[in-house]
């Protein structure tokens, strides 16, 4: 059983984490897009991957490991990766020439120093590969678990995926109007629900992180047509 201890440190661990990721993006964005405001994202960046670690290493005093994925893992990953791909993609065909305003778009890619295709692929090569897997490390791996020391049972999964479609809110309105904020909003909240779904299922990294490098990769394909095309 869970003492009230635990359900504090978790709440405090939480309220340490989650409004990093609001915070550095607000800065990036809105604030200074230009100066400070993008050193501050980058902080709050390094923040959202090293406070887990610090957290599970000296208070709750867990070891770290990596195990190698699972046939089963790759399998349920590739196939909602997949099914998101296709629904990022059929979404912008139908709405997305009439809610993201290119002329804005650049930009703000401009701003946050997106100057050519060269710089482009490199920051989404990174986005893909690297902070889809640091995304579900935090989110799912850690917030997740936190969440359900709060609220066990599924009210956890939707806590965590609220909290994980705070900052994407920002993200999104950035770049585009509010129906598409709306929209945008509630897929991100949906995939996050499957993500941590999976990640409760398998006790496992490797299928959140597949199907969200592919969502992601979605993502930067319409990103390279609305700058480049």
């Amino acid at each position: 059983m869970l003492d009230m201890g635990d359900r504090k440190k978790a709440l405090l661990a939480l309220t340490l984490l989650v409004p990093a990721a609001s915070i550095g993006i607000i800065a990036g964005l809105y604030i200074a897009p230009e100066s400070w405001g993008q050193t501050l994202s980058v902080l709050c960046q390094v923040w959202l991957l090293i406070f887990p670690i610090a957290w599970s290493v000296f208070v709750d005093r867990k070891k770290l490991s990596l195990s190698l994925p699972k046939c089963q893992e790759l399998l349920a990953g590739s196939i909602w990766g997949i099914f998101m791909f296709a629904v990022i993609v059929g979404i912008y065909s139908v709405f997305g020439q009439q809610w993201i305003d290119p002329v804005v778009a650049k930009e703000k890619s401009y701003q946050l120093g997106i100057t050519s295709r060269n710089i482009y692929l490199i920051v989404e090569a990174y986005f893909v590969l690297v902070n889809s897997l640091i995304e579900e490390f935090t989110w799912r791996w850690f917030v997740c678990k936190k969440c359900q020391i709060l609220i066990p049972g599924t009210k956890a999964i939707f806590l965590s995926s609220l909290f994980f479609t705070i900052h994407h809110i920002f993200v999104i309105a950035a770049y585009s109007d509010w129906e598409a904020v709306l929209l945008g909003s509630l897929a991100v909240f949906t995939a996050a629900i499957i993500w941590s779904q999976s990640y409760l299922t398998y006790r496992s990294l490797w299928p959140s992180y597949l199907s969200h490098a592919i969502a992601d990769f979605a993502l930067a394909s319409i990103g390279w047509k609305i700058l480049f095309n």
